[in-house]
């Protein structure tokens, strides 16, 4: 019957001159935002309780996928099955790229399970959940499983045929997606179908379409994760329904959608290379209003690139949309009538060839257990010509799955996912190239999941109000007001100084004429002191200072849950694990033990770590119940050391911190309530203290005598913190830890042995090309005999996402022969 489908389409190819003054460049569009897409590479999916996750941020104008420098701040999160946030890093992007770690521990709130990574910046809030990334992986608990996995395994293989009977029948899922959005009378249609159980995973399916009078239609198969297509001819007068079967029934009757009696539908097709849309209708739709006036509105990413307005006077109308103007990815077809009312959709893939070859080698591809590994990448044209490209690697043992992974990888996530609506089922399937029918299928994915609420229809317009804003840093504001009232004080200056270990900086600014205040764009790391007073013009204290919240709540978490199968690859990799553990004498205390790779030792009481460091003490002071009853410290000590404020000021030192002679106001930020213990030493104990070194600043200050100040440890639970100055301890940047590689030469007898049977051997976030369009970089290999997958993945100058694969083999000699 439908042998001739395409045999009186008519195929009008536009001139090029017309088609030049339709296409339409993103900088002329005035109404698109800059758009901000993130993507996460992590070392691996799965992780094992103690372990840590690595993970790489690429932040791309989503218009052309080209690194974007706009947001300076990424919040990265782990999100447990329970929709709590567990850990959150606020990642510095510099030029797009960042990247971070979390430390997968049980003292962290981590327990076995699914998690979600998420990650956006403030400016992705704008436009909605379909801007922020999100990634499931999965965490076990290697040592509890394994009893707990034969359990289920016997339980799942006693209850397996009522369960597949139950899903059958309570769950199976079927829908059609006539090409266009519609079926029309008299018109053939491409039709697409889905079958899915409850959780969305797919079913594979076969079936028959019959009509109104039960007559035979066409048969029809899925192809893939329960997707296909089939062709039929609506007639007019008559309904259609399918008949399905499955694997595990008989049959099932389903209607198909509505057929409309006027109207107009878009094809697309791909004949001999060539990208071809149809306009099509029926004869009654032209008899009622003849020759309409069609508007046809091609986007990618929400932004136009195509728009034309053409008359139809036949049932069909084609033209072949020029490869050269067509962006790559995601487009978005629209066909509208004259009063711009939209009659038809159709979302299409374009795959263009690139003048670029990225290559990943090893240097060999069977190494011995502990031998040095050599990675080399080079990203050049086909000329031989350097690409200048941002890479990130990750080097993992495979723990005896063979599989191919088909999650989430850059080219995925940027061509693909970002761009549709829903979860995609092995997303990485549809860009692997040694496939030939992968283009085919993708076609069959955008005819269904992509039928329909398209991620671009809601992205906010130019002239609609932005509610956040790019952040370039870390903001610290407030208002400054009256003490006993709400009347802004105009003009009062403020200093803020931040202090960690590493650094130390001041900062001021003035009110303004509503009494408002603001630092912007601040960067520091880690937990960071900050000291924050407020003065009038005279030098005074005075006002009362009310702080902004610092930074945004999180984005609400709201997660579905889903039922866990058991997955076969996952028990494998589970008792692999266990295995190698078992062999090298790993326990579970050295797995889930904490381990800082800086070695530095962690604070056991932070409130009394630098006691009597500066002498022995002539006063001691230890706070009371009256302590808080005094206004200012100063009131504080000059009542309790009234003989060290006679003369020339004393040297402060603020919990083992010297404060600078010009920097003053840092001891006035201390309030009486925070105090724990104040020693004041005397000018001969503190010129021993000093050694008579007059040469550093500030401490030659100390022969006057010494006060030391220690106070409690702020965890940001004090009850007022609005005052005319303010100590808060503040989260910065997250610092990033360096993943620590074994290096025979420089041994660590307690990293060594964990490190020795590793599941990530090797992670690099940022491997970089040269001028040459090479890069090498190295790694010693575990003590397992294995199989490796080397995994690199990245993105180019010009926006051109790269996932690289390799494989090579770890045994001992004797074993090879």
């Amino acid at each position: 019957m439908y042998k001739h489908f395409y045999k009186n389409c008519r195929i009008l190819v536009f001139l090029c001159v017309i088609l030049m003054s339709v296409f339409l460049q993103a900088q002329e569009q005035k109404n698109i935002q800059d758009i901000e897409k993130v993507y996460l590479h992590t070392d691996r999916s799965t992780y094992f309780m103690g372990e840590d996750l690595w993970y790489k941020a690429y932040n791309v104008r989503a218009s052309n996928n080209q690194l974007f420098d706009n947001s300076n701040i990424l919040y990265v999160e782990l999100i447990s099955s329970e929709s709590k946030i567990i850990a959150r890093n606020k990642t510095n992007l510099e030029m797009g790229l960042g990247h971070g770690d979390f430390q997968l521990q049980d003292s962290l709130g981590v327990k076995p399970g699914t998690y979600q990574l998420r990650a956006y910046t403030n400016w992705n809030r704008n436009f909605g959940e379909d801007f922020v990334f999100k990634k499931d992986i999965e965490i076990i608990d290697v040592f509890e499983s394994h009893d707990k996995l034969k359990t289920l395994q016997k339980s799942t293989l006693e209850t397996k045929a009522v369960k597949k009977e139950a899903t059958i029948q309570n769950t199976l899922r079927v829908d059609f997606f006539p090409e266009g959005g519609s079926f029309l009378e008299n018109v053939a249609s491409v039709v697409g179908f889905k079958a899915v159980d409850s959780n969305g995973k797919p079913i594979e399916i076969k079936g028959e379409i019959y009509d109104s009078s039960n007559e035979f239609v066409t048969a029809f198969e899925s192809v893939h994760d329960g997707m296909g297509k089939f062709q039929m001819l609506p007639m007019e007068g008559k309904t259609y329904y399918a008949k399905i079967k499955s694997l595990f029934r008989e049959e099932l009757d389903i209607k198909l959608p509505k057929i409309l009696k006027k109207g107009y539908l878009l094809n697309f097709k791909t004949v001999k290379g060539r990208n071809i849309v149809s306009i099509n209708t029926n004869q009654a739709t032209l008899a009622q209003n003849p020759n309409p006036s069609l508007t046809l509105v091609c986007k990618a990413k929400g932004i136009q690139y195509l728009e034309t307005t053409q008359t139809l006077t036949e049932t069909t109308l084609s033209f072949e949309l020029p490869k050269d103007k067509t962006p790559e990815g995601i487009s978005q077809i629209t066909l509208f009538e004259n009063n711009d009312k939209p009659q038809s959709e159709r979302l299409i893939y374009i795959e263009k060839e690139h003048d670029l070859e990225v290559e990943l080698e090893t240097d060999k591809e069977t190494y011995e257990p502990n031998e040095k590994a050599i990675i080399n990448v080079s990203s050049k044209s086909k000329a031989g010509i350097a690409k200048s490209a941002s890479f990130s690697l990750s080097v993992t043992d495979t723990n005896g799955v063979e599989d191919k992974d088909f999650d989430t990888n850059i080219c995925s996530y940027y061509l693909m996912e970002s761009d549709i609506r829903g979860k995609v089922y092995h997303p990485g399937y549809y860009f692997d190239t040694t496939n030939p029918k992968r283009l085919e299928h993708l076609d069959n994915l955008l005819l269904t999941q992509g039928w329909r609420d398209f991620v671009w229809k809601i992205t906010p317009k130019a002239n609609e109000t932005i509610n956040y804003k790019a952040e370039k840093g870390i903001t610290i504001s407030g208002r400054v007001k009256q003490l006993f009232a709400d009347k802004p004080l105009v003009g009062n200056n403020l200093t803020l100084a931040l202090m960690s270990k590493k650094n130390r900086n001041i900062f001021n600014t003035v009110t303004d004429s509503i009494g408002r205040f603001q630092f912007e764009n601040l960067l520091f790391s880690g937990k960071t002191n900050m000291y924050l007073n407020t003065r009038d013009g005279k030098g005074k204290f005075r006002g009362e200072i009310v702080l902004d919240s610092i930074e945004e709540s999180p984005i609400p978490v709201v997660l579905k849950k889903e039922s866990i199968d058991v997955i076969p690859t996952k028990n494998l990799v589970t008792e692999n694990v266990l295995k190698k553990f078992t062999a090298f004498g790993v326990k579970p205390e050295n797995v889930l033990k904490e381990v800082t790779v800086t070695g530095t030792t962690k604070k056991k009481d932070n409130i009394v770590q630098n006691y009597g460091n500066y002498g022995f003490a002539d006063i001691t002071y230890e706070a009371d119940e009256d302590t808080h009853m005094f206004s200012t410290i100063f009131e504080l000590m000059e009542q309790k050391f009234p003989s060290f404020f006679r003369g020339s000021d004393p040297l402060y030192i603020i919990d083992g911190y010297v404060v600078p002679e010009d920097q003053k106001f840092m001891v006035e930020a201390v309030l009486p309530m925070d105090v724990v213990k104040i020693e004041a030493v005397g000018k001969v104990q503190a010129t021993l203290f000093f050694g008579g070194d007059d040469s550093t600043p500030g401490k030659a200050h100390g022969r006057n005598g010494i006060i030391a100040i220690y106070t409690k440890p702020n965890k940001g639970n004090r009850i007022k913190e609005v005052v005319q100055s303010i100590k808060k301890e503040v989260e910065g940047f997250y610092t990033a830890r360096v993943f620590y590689s074994p290096d025979p030469e420089k041994p660590n007898p307690e990293l060594d042995k964990i490190a020795a049977v590793r599941n990530t051997i090797y992670w690099n976030p940022y491997v970089h090309p040269d001028k040459t369009g090479n890069v090498t970089v190295n790694y010693y290999n575990t003590k397992v005999e294995t199989k490796i997958k080397v995994a690199l993945e990245g993105i180019t100058g010009s926006g051109i996402p790269v996932v690289k694969n390799a494989f090579y083999t770890v045994k001992k000699q004797e074993s090879l022969k």
